[in-house]
């Protein structure tokens, strides 16, 4: 036991001198670990790593931990600026990840628990998950189901998310396979990829649309039973309404595609819109949905109600687990994630690439 004394002054016994320092209290360090931060200088926006600490990030009442996390379309706009998808800076990046409660105030999570966060405001108004640790309200928490790890759940992130929060939203409206084909854009992309394999898997006659004829096979192989090139679609003249074809679509490109896609769907069709790689803008007539009852379904995986959120990753653990997509995955470590934006944006990438945070020895 400590028993501190006066300063024995000159001339003292070494032994007691040591035991006075002993009792002297010490600092803890504090935890520094790296981030991949999202600055604004100049008016020019760019990404860097860092060192933080926790105090340092964004206020929230847990603190993850984060094992893994992944690439997604949106990420790669936000990294220098491209999308101008940051609305604070500076922001750590990365719109979602993995990984384990370290520490809670919030009486829904302990130390321990498994969890996913992705959407709201993470990684775009607010530290993201492209770092060791994530601090953000108990509210925009995950609980991760049993069977899924880490790895598991980045491998479909927030792209696979919102394939199966759209097919979820498009089977509530009425879709069932014995309607016909449906139609998946921007097919070998992360939300495409997980699109194809999912609604296979559910029994339906999928047709994947794509640029790259190169990747007929590998989407043959994820489940699509036809592929059509987006080339040999004639976007020039865009009917109010043209042949009857699709029973839904799963979209990522917005813009003359999705047109043209509303004027060909069937009655009752229901159109899943999740994306806008090919424009924003949509120039369309009123027709598909006051003569043919079509339904066009908007896709926000940011804001999605927690109780729907936690049932579509409850589906994506055991019915609707994307076992194809998992299997061919990409993984990079956290130190090379400058380098994989790039082919994103340039439209080169196929399926998911999930980026490793901590070693793989960490729980």
């Amino acid at each position: 036991m400590c028993h501190p004394r006066r300063d024995p002054g000159a001339g003292a016994d070494p032994a007691q001198i040591a035991a006075l320092r002993d009792c002297i209290p010490k600092e803890t360090p504090v935890q520094k670990f790296k981030a991949y931060r999202t600055f604004e200088e100049n008016k020019l926006v760019s990404s860097r790593f860092v060192e933080m600490t926790e105090d340092e990030l964004d206020p929230g009442d847990v603190v993850v931990r984060t094992k893994y996390s992944t690439i997604n379309y949106k990420d790669a706009l936000s990294h220098n600026g491209t999308g101008k998808i940051m609305r604070k800076y500076p922001t750590n990046a990365g719109i979602d990840m993995a990984g384990t409660v370290e520490s809670s105030s919030n009486s829904r999570w302990k130390r321990g628990d498994k969890v996913i966060v992705h959407g709201y405001d993470l990684g775009v108004a607010h530290d993201g998950g492209y770092a060791a640790f994530v601090r953000v309200p108990g509210d925009w928490v995950v609980r991760r189901p049993e069977s899924m790890t880490a790895f598991d759940a980045m491998t479909m992130g927030t792209a696979g998310f919102t394939a199966a929060q759209a097919i979820m939203l498009m089977e509530h409206n009425g879709l069932r396979p014995a309607q016909g084909p449906v139609a998946v854009t921007g097919a070998t992309g992360g939300v495409g990829s997980v699109a194809i394999e999912i609604l296979a898997r559910s029994g339906f006659h999928v047709v994947a649309i794509t640029g790259k004829a190169e990747e007929t096979q590998y989407l043959k192989d994820l489940g699509a039973k036809e592929v059509m090139l987006r080339q040999s679609i004639d976007l020039t003249r865009i009917r109010p309404l043209d042949k009857a074809t699709w029973a839904g679509v799963v979209d990522n490109l917005g813009g003359d595609l999705l047109a043209w896609l509303l004027s060909t769907m069937k009655v009752g069709g229901v159109l899943g819109a999740v994306g806008l790689a090919a424009g924003m803008k949509l120039d369309t007539t009123v027709a598909p949905f006051i003569l043919r009852g079509v339904g066009l379904l908007g896709v926000d995986s940011a804001n999605c109600p927690m109780h729907l959120r936690q049932k579509v990753w409850n589906k994506l653990a055991v019915e609707w687990r994307p076992d194809r997509v998992h299997d061919q995955v990409r993984t990079i470590d956290f130190d090379d994630l400058p380098t994989h934006f790039d082919p994103y944006l340039k439209g080169m990438v196929r399926g998911r690439t999930v980026v490793r945070i901590a070693p793989d020895s960490h729980p």
